[in-house]
């Protein structure tokens, strides 16, 4: 992940927004006095707050983490939609 300066992110914010976007990375903004910030797109947003609601709940934590293994180990199946009549 990248680190700027505020004033560069100042100087160049339609560029260094573009990035963030185009390049999916969150890119960190450093401060001199203050805590530093992290500046990342809605969509990369959306993803980490959908992610941290579906692992809050215990069961559905643990039945992702299987599926996930199952898939790293090659335990898959492919199945055809079923169409609305």
């Amino acid at each position: 992940m990248d680190a700027i300066t505020y004033s560069d992110l100042r100087r160049n914010l339609k560029a260094y927004m573009d990035k963030v976007y185009n390049d999916y990375e969150p890119l960190i903004i450093s401060r001199k006095n203050s805590e530093n910030v992290v500046l990342l797109s809605v969509r990369e947003y959306n993803s980490l707050i959908e992610t941290d609601y579906l692992l809050k709940n215990e069961a559905n934590a643990a039945h992702l983490i299987k599926s996930i293994e199952q898939h790293r180990a090659g335990k898959i199946q492919k199945h055809e939609l079923l169409e609305d009549e």
